[in-house]
């Protein structure tokens, strides 16, 4: 079970690109959708010409070494709504806590909501439940409540679900996680990113190659980039839904 979290967790760092990927992260933006408005948002960057963003998760939403968190997607984020939102403030703010369930982060996010007070809350979860073997119907009940606290903190929700790696997808039973978190996204009207089907994706074109064993921070830090800048659009494209006439979305 260790060595199989280690391999989860050095997915990123692991990567390395097929030659010839081209815009790697075009071959997959049809996956990136918006299926709600963010309002609390919307309202931050019309009204405040701020948006705070709190990006909690697991190892996977870091990379290591001293540049680490400047590469890794959180700060990849940043710099790119600071570009599509140019007259906004943003900041985006990471909670990284290694081998936590979703319940104990979940503990968390009170305190969270009162220090940084965060219009969005991306919420990365399922992998650490699913290795240790939580059950998905108590995995999804704790999503539903904590969404339902998030939004009555007066927090947006964006859940990213698991990474994919094809070393470990054999292995390691996620699918009834990334289920329940579809489930609770579309029933309780919050957006999600496919991060798990968004990596499938580039594996199965060799856009990058997630079974490499030879580390590459280089390459880490082109899919952190590509998550960054998705996650971007799928935001702005949230607060326009919202129907925000901000004139500083581009």
């Amino acid at each position: 079970m260790k060595a199989l979290a280690g391999a989860l967790v050095g997915v990123f760092a692991c990567a390395t690109a097929a030659s010839g990927a081209g815009d790697a992260c075009g071959t997959a933006s049809h996956l990136v959708q918006v299926d709600a408005a963010m309002p609390r948002a919307a309202e931050a960057v019309d009204k405040t010409k701020s948006l705070t963003i709190v990006v909690a998760g697991t190892t996977s939403s870091s990379l290591p070494g001293p540049e680490g968190a400047k590469l890794a997607y959180p700060a990849r984020l940043e710099a790119a709504l600071k570009e599509k939102l140019p007259g906004v403030a943003v900041k985006v703010v990471p909670y990284v806590t290694p081998r936590t369930t979703a319940s104990a982060m979940a503990q968390t996010f009170p305190k969270i909501l009162k220090s940084d007070k965060p219009a969005l809350m991306v919420w990365q979860t399922g992998t650490y439940d699913a290795l240790q073997g939580i059950g998905p119907e108590a995995f999804q009940t704790i999503l539903e409540q904590t969404v339902d606290v998030l939004k009555a903190g007066g927090t947006d929700v964006l859940f990213v679900n698991m990474q994919f790696s094809p070393r470990t997808d054999s292995v390691l039973a996620s699918q009834a996680y990334a289920d329940a978190i579809r489930w609770v996204a579309l029933e309780h009207g919050v957006n999600l990113f496919d991060r798990q089907g968004i990596m499938r994706q580039w594996a199965e074109l060799g856009t990058f190659d997630l079974t490499a064993v030879t580390k590459s921070l280089d390459t880490a830090a082109q899919v952190h980039n590509c998550i960054g800048r998705m996650l971007a659009d799928l935001i702005v494209d949230a607060i326009k839904t919202n129907g925000t006439e901000s004139k500083e979305i581009k």
